[in-house]
């Protein structure tokens, strides 16, 4: 395993991240989910992301059961905070009680004193962003956060918070976390030059789209029993075009000459990008995590990278 440093801090994170969307805290059982996150850190993965929403707090603990058996120092371990924990008008958002409280129900969750990283899960509007902003540099005073982060905010709102955080003399984002595959290239625009412009670094979620640049779907071919795309999951639709699978067959061919996994692939070709510090991968068993961490430390040729663009058009 390899490790990069998050944006431009001192933090370094391992290129292969583990998550718990849509995988622990109820659609995995916790043995298994616990059993693959224990392989991951015996791969070298120090790097664990989860949210406070998923499973309305039911993947904390397991991530937080999981990780007593390892150095508190050892990890970076990373929440998230915006969407709704209740039925309450404030039971959301990023007003600064819904931070402090869901901060201090994350940790109580997890079972830990701090967590490295904190992100905002994404922008609200609702909230005036110095609220937003003092109570998360409250949190870094108070020694509950290390680092600071946001997800899916557009380059304006980083670029604003960053510049008002500056102005106020308040803990700055370091971190991005965006979805960005092969498939989803929104980010490559202005989000990635605004990063790097302000020193933030990108933790990409959906490296494989869901899946479908695992190899798991086949044009014309029965969705698979148990799968992601047979549970009700609407963010995985838009992958499951024929044009995009048309795209993965050639993927595939492209993989098989360099004699690695199409998985391998499409992470190494997220990690081509250097503002990228960590590919976020989801994992139900031992086994996928051991495939995915393969793609850190590939590194694609010019020649492999334009045919690729070829195909993705």
């Amino acid at each position: 395993m390899q490790y990069r440093r998050l944006g431009n801090t001192g933090l370094k994170v391992s290129e292969i991240s583990l998550g718990s969307w849509l995988t622990y805290g109820g659609y995995v059982d916790s043995e298994p989910a616990i059993r693959t996150i224990h392989r991951a850190y015996d791969l070298g993965i120090n790097f664990f992301d989860t949210a406070n929403v998923y499973m309305r707090g039911e993947a904390e603990k397991v991530v937080g059961q999981a990780i007593k058996s390892f150095d508190r120092e050892s990890i970076v371990l990373a929440t998230k905070v915006f969407w709704p924990m209740g039925e309450g008008p404030n039971d959301r958002g990023l007003s600064r009680k819904h931070i402090i409280e869901q901060a201090n129900a994350s940790l109580k969750r997890l079972d830990v004193d701090y967590v490295d990283i904190y992100y905002a899960h994404r922008f609200d509007p609702e909230t005036p962003l110095e609220e937003t902003l003092r109570a998360f540099d409250d949190l870094v005073r108070q020694g509950k956060v290390l680092y600071l982060g946001v997800s899916e905010w557009t380059a304006e709102q980083i670029s604003e918070a960053v510049h008002l955080a500056d102005k106020k003399l308040l803990d700055r984002i370091v971190v991005n976390q965006p979805q960005y595959n092969m498939f989803h290239r929104v980010i490559e625009k202005e989000v990635i030059p605004v990063s790097e412009k302000h020193g933030i670094g990108q933790v990409v979620w959906s490296p494989l789209a869901q899946g479908v640049l695992a190899g798991k779907y086949r044009k014309g071919e029965t969705l698979p029993e148990g799968s992601r795309a047979t549970t009700n999951n609407k963010s995985i639709e838009k992958f499951l075009s024929d044009a995009h699978l048309d795209q993965v067959e050639q993927l595939t061919k492209v993989a098989n000459e360099l004699e690695i996994s199409l998985s391998q692939l499409a992470i190494a070709w997220i990690l081509r990008q250097p503002n990228v510090a960590s590919a976020l991968v989801g994992a139900s068993r031992p086994e996928q995590i051991e495939e995915n961490v393969k793609a850190s430390g590939i590194v694609l040729t010019e020649e492999t990278l334009t045919q690729i663009e070829q195909i993705l058009g």
